[in-house]
């Protein structure tokens, strides 16, 4: 019994250390709606230029220096059109034909290498695991960003189960992208 127990529990251990060679996660087919890709894309800026938030005060705090409500106004104008200049260009993506790709009903291979997108079983583009700059984990899904344009949404319901999910968590996590 004891023999048995430590056969298994190296055969568990072995499989757990090559499985980011042999293990391949499919996912179901999946389409990114533009309006999802605008959302996260846009919140990703946001969330990645934060500091723009110090020149939004900073430029406030003018008025103490020339006590002038256009300080506000000005900030106010100049904020708009900072955040509508990173609207304009995501949702410019979802109509470009080079990026009209991103916008279909795409599947996922997923191992410790990289990450194959698959158009159709003929069709597919790889993306090396240091193409990516940054991964975040939601509550409902993986998103991979290559560039600020360029995003991989993997919500968790495309993962056949939990244990794919948890699997590309783990690689995230070995790559310190998450």
């Amino acid at each position: 019994s004891s023999r048995f127990d430590r056969n298994l529990c190296f055969n568990f251990l072995s499989l757990h250390l090559n499985e980011g060679i042999d293990m391949i996660v499919k996912t179901k087919k999946y389409k990114l709606e533009s309006g999802t890709y605008i959302k996260l894309a846009f919140w990703g800026v946001l969330k990645q230029q934060w500091w723009v938030a110090f020149i939004v005060v900073a430029l406030c705090c003018g008025y103490f220096l020339i006590p002038n409500i256009w300080w506000f106004i000005g900030t106010g104008i100049a904020l708009v059109i900072y955040l509508l200049f990173w609207l304009i260009q995501f949702a410019g993506v979802t109509q470009l034909e080079q990026t009209k790709m991103l916008f279909e009903k795409l599947s996922y291979e997923i191992n410790s290498q990289q990450v194959l997108i698959k158009l159709n079983s003929k069709q597919g583009m790889p993306i090396k695991w240091d193409q990516v700059k940054r991964a975040s984990i939601g509550k409902n899904h993986i998103l991979l960003s290559v560039n600020k344009a360029q995003l991989i949404h993997l919500p968790h319901k495309i993962f056949n189960s939990d244990n794919e999910r948890k699997f590309v968590e783990s690689i995230l996590k070995r790559k310190g992208l998450v």
